[in-house]
C-alpha cells in the first residue's frame, strides 16, 4: 500500500515538472518559428517570478495553514539584497552570471533570516497575528528602503536617511541605493531559461518537503494543533521551518525580479500590499495546498490582463468573471463533487480496459 502511494506521488510530481518543461519547450518552438510576440516575450520572466511566489506562499497558507499578507515584503528584501550585491561586486567579480548566481543565494538567505526573525515571536502565538505582523513588515520594509541612501568608496559603506550629500563619501564614492529612486544599472541577467530552472528548483524543494516526514508534521499542525502537540511534535520548530523556507523562496523571486529590470524602486505597485494580495489570490484560486493549481492560476491570471489589453472596455470585466469561475470551480462543493465523480469514472474505465485486455 505504501509502495502504491509513493508511486502515485511520484507520478503526480512528475506531471507537475513535465508541465513546466513542456511550457519551456513550447516557448522555444514559438521563438524559433517566429511566432513569439513582443508582449509574450516581456511576460516570460514575470510568469516565472509569480509562479515561484505563488508556490512559496502556498507552503505557508495552504500547507502550514497560516495567513501571510506580506509576501511581497520578502520579495522586496531579496530584490534589493541581490541588486545591492551585484552592484557592489562589479569590480571584484567581473562575470555577470556568477554575480547573479551568488545574488540568488544571498537574497534567499537574507529573506529567510527575516522570515526567522519575524517567525520566532509570532509563530508561538495562536490566531491571525502572523497576518498582521507580515502586513506591517511588508509596508515598513518598503518605506525604509525609500528613505535609505547607501554609498560605497575606498573607506567602505556610508549610510544616510536624508540625501546623497549626507553620505560624506570620498571622491571615488559611488551611490548604490538612491532613496526613492532605488538601485539603477543592475545587469539584466534574468532569462526565461533561468526562470524555468528556478521554478523547477522551487517545486522540487516544496514538493519534497510536503511529501517528507517534516511535511506530514507541518500538515498535522495545520489540521489539529492540539493533537500534534500531544504526540510530541515541536509546533514552533516546524512552523518556523516552513515559514522561513517560504520567505527564502520569495527572496529568490525578488532577485530574479531585480535582474529583469535596469532600475529597481520600492514602489507600492512592485512591493506593496496589493502585490501580496495578488499572490494570495493565485494561491486561493489555485487551491490551498494544491501546488500545481497555484502554479497554473499564477500563469493564467498573469497572462489574462495582458492578452485582453486590446479589449480596453471589457478587459477587467472578463478578468473578474474568470476569477469568479475559477473560485467556483475550485471551492464549490458541487463542483468538487462533479470533479470527483468524473475522476472516478475515468478510473473505472481504465480498470475495465485493463481487465478486458
Amino acid at each position: 500500500m505504501n509502495g502504491m502511494k509513493k508511486n502515485r506521488l511520484l507520478i503526480q510530481n512528475s506531471i507537475t515538472y513535465a508541465i513546466v518543461i513542456a511550457c519551456w519547450i513550447l516557448v522555444q518552438i514559438l521563438g524559433a518559428t517566429g511566432h513569439m510576440t513582443s508582449l509574450l516575450k516581456g511576460l516570460l520572466v514575470p510568469l516565472c517570478i509569480y509562479v515561484i511566489l505563488a508556490v512559496s506562499l502556498n507552503l505557508t497558507v495552504g500547507i502550514l495553514g497560516e495567513l501571510s499578507l506580506g509576501h511581497a515584503g520578502f520579495m522586496c528584501v531579496g530584490a534589493f539584497t541581490g541588486a545591492f550585491f551585484t552592484k557592489c561586486m562589479t569590480d571584484v567579480i567581473p562575470s555577470v552570471g556568477m554575480r547573479f548566481f551568488l545574488a540568488l543565494l544571498i537574497g534567499a538567505a537574507v529573506a529567510g533570516v527575516f522570515g526567522i526573525i519575524i517567525g520566532i515571536p509570532v509563530l508561538r502565538l495562536k490566531g491571525d497575528y502572523l497576518a498582521i505582523v507580515t502586513l506591517a513588515f511588508g509596508e515598513n520594509i518598503k518605506n525604509l528602503i525609500n528613505v535609505l541612501y547607501v554609498g560605497m568608496d575606498s573607506n567602505g559603506f556610508h549610510f544616510s536617511i536624508k540625501d546623497t550629500t549626507s553620505l560624506g563619501m570620498g571622491a571615488d564614492g559611488v551611490v548604490i541605493i538612491k532613496g526613492a529612486q532605488g538601485i539603477t544599472g543592475t545587469p539584466k541577467a534574468a532569462t526565461f531559461t533561468v526562470g524555468i530552472i528556478l521554478v523547477l528548483i522551487t517545486l522540487f524543494i516544496v514538493l519534497n518537503l510536503i511529501n517528507s516526514r517534516t511535511g506530514r508534521a507541518i500538515m498535522s499542525i495545520r489540521d489539529n494543533r492540539i493533537a500534534a502537540e500531544s504526540v510530541g511534535i515541536n509546533i514552533t520548530k516546524y512552523k518556523l521551518m516552513a515559514f522561513a523556507i517560504s520567505a527564502a523562496l520569495a527572496g529568490v523571486a525578488g532577485v530574479l525580479y531585480a535582474h529583469n529590470l535596469s532600475s529597481l524602486a520600492a514602489t507600492p505597485k512592485n512591493f506593496g500590499y496589493n502585490m501580496s494580495i495578488m499572490i494570495l489570490v493565485f494561491v486561493v484560486l489555485g487551491g490551498l495546498g494544491n501546488i500545481r493549481g497555484s502554479m497554473i492560476a499564477a500563469i493564467i491570471l498573469t497572462m489574462l490582463p495582458e492578452l485582453l489589453r486590446g479589449l480596453n472596455d471589457y478587459r477587467m470585466l472578463i478578468y473578474a468573471v474568470v476569477l469568479i469561475v475559477m473560485m467556483i470551480f475550485n471551492s464549490s462543493p458541487k463542483a468538487i463533487e462533479m470533479r470527483s465523480v468524473f475522476m472516478d469514472r475515468i478510473k473505472k474505465n481504465k480498470k475495465s480496459a485493463k481487465e478486458a485486455a
